[in-house]
């Protein structure tokens, strides 16, 4: 299946802005300078020259090489001579998270026990700016051109755990997101009408559930549910994807839906009881 443009650079994408100075006295340029260079690595580009670090952050080409150079000192990154590259203790600062958070620490093995039940790839994520953010992932084929980890990205707006937790925003933040993300199509069939997602997230909110048919990527679809807080709050996602070619709409439904529903439904007591949410 060849990978569409669009998804070369969602894994891993640089914060927007990253090279603009911020105004508040509290805000530290060079650390948000620093991430911003950590960011721009992918999958697909796991080796980058400080011209490609300056473009793609939109950094000046001296600030970056200074971000890159700060890194090695650190073991955070190395070099060949030419190219830049992240190194193993990378991986430490994503770890602090997922170990310091219940909620990553909780979805984990429902993650996997859903995905053995179903025998298909199913996932957790949060809304983070503007995409959402895996944050558990059991993983039974690859079924995208993408591959998906816990820290990968993906666009919100055409994606089933997307929807979801859109879905769930005040109307004043959903409007908020809708003015300024523009709505790129990924296949033929991805919504890119402000009106018709609308009408979509209406009927996400009704139905408690968000089922995408190849608008991410032709060949894939995927059903998700919110988890919600005992307070009725939304805090994350939870899905299954499968190959269009094995499994239907309604037959996602009938086979899918259940194994989310208790999936969540299990999370949001263990939530309860680990942080009285």
């Amino acid at each position: 299946m060849a990978e569409p443009q669009h998804l070369a650079g969602a894994a891993g994408k640089a914060s927007p802005g990253a090279g603009e100075e911020a105004s508040d006295p509290n805000f530290m340029t060079s650390l948000a300078r620093g991430l911003s260079v950590i960011r721009a690595f992918t999958e697909r580009e796991p080796n980058l020259t400080i011209a490609d670090i300056a473009k793609i952050t939109g950094l000046p080409r001296a600030a970056a090489r200074r971000c890159l150079l700060t890194l090695m000192q650190l073991g955070y990154a190395g070099s060949d001579g030419r190219t830049f590259h992240l190194k193993p203790k990378i991986l430490a600062l994503g770890y602090s998270f997922l170990s310091s958070a219940p909620l990553a620490t909780i979805l984990d093995p429902l993650i996997e026990q859903v995905s053995g039940a179903v025998q298909e790839s199913c996932s957790a994520a949060v809304l983070d700016e503007d995409d959402v953010v895996y944050i558990a992932r059991a993983a039974t084929k690859r079924i995208m051109s993408v591959g998906l980890n816990v820290g990968s990205r993906l666009p919100a707006y055409c994606t089933s755990m997307g929807r979801v937790l859109l879905a769930a925003l005040p109307e004043s933040e959903l409007d908020a997101y809708l003015s300024r993300v523009p709505l790129k199509p990924y296949t033929e069939r991805t919504i890119t009408a402000v009106d018709a997602l609308k009408r979509e997230l209406e009927r996400v909110r009704d139905r408690g559930f968000s089922l995408v048919d190849q608008e991410l990527e032709l060949g894939l679809r995927s059903i998700a549910v919110p988890i919600h807080t005992a307070a009725g709050g939304v805090v994350a996602a939870m899905n299954i994807s499968a190959q269009a070619a094995r499994v239907t709409c309604p037959e996602m439904e009938v086979q899918f839906l259940p194994h989310l529903h208790r999936a969540s439904e299990e999370a949001r007591v263990l939530l309860v009881r680990s942080r009285g949410v």
